[in-house]
């Protein structure tokens, strides 16, 4: 059988209860003053405006309803307290909300800062890319006039010059 928290604690305590028991005046007594008064929360004694005692009603009867209905009340307060949680986390939702918008609106001008960024650079590489065939052409262009075909009878030395050795 497995022993309880509480079935542990009492046996427990009730060693130590016997030890003090066996070792006499050694025991810490405490004093009054050390002794802190209990805290006991008492139920608000004002029953709630909504109900009132019918006559004829016993007293236990009356004091039943009483304890009933206070529970009641200290429950529908915790739930209006829920209720006002609720709202001031609605709010913080609010808040949290516009903040988003402000944000998305300014993502939204981020990425056209993109989009034109992209589009001055698409244009820029284009423009490039056009200079660079006109170079080409150009530089072909101005080949063919420089380079005019040399006859062959240019090529070759005379008879009447000496020749150079190459070494």
């Amino acid at each position: 059988m497995v022993e309880s928290t509480i079935g542990r604690a009492l046996t427990d305590l009730d060693r130590e209860i016997a030890a003090a028991v066996r070792n006499g005046p050694s025991i810490q007594r405490s004093r009054p003053d050390d002794v802190a008064p209990p805290t006991v929360s008492a139920p608000d004694l004002a029953m709630p405006e909504y109900v009132e005692h019918h006559d004829g009603a016993t007293e236990i009867g009356r004091l039943s309803a009483e304890a009933v209905v206070r529970e009641f009340e200290a429950a529908a307060k915790e739930i209006e307290t829920m209720g006002a949680e609720l709202i001031e986390r609605a709010k913080q939702c609010e808040v949290l909300t516009r903040d988003a918008f402000a944000v998305t609106e300014e993502l939204k001008e981020t990425a056209a800062r993109y989009r034109e960024e992209a589009k001055r650079i698409f244009v820029q590489i284009e423009n490039c890319s056009l200079v660079m065939a006109e170079v080409r052409t150009t530089c072909t262009e101005l080949r063919d006039k420089i380079a005019v075909p040399i006859p062959a009878d240019r090529l070759k030395p005379k008879r009447d010059e000496p020749r150079t050795t190459q070494k």
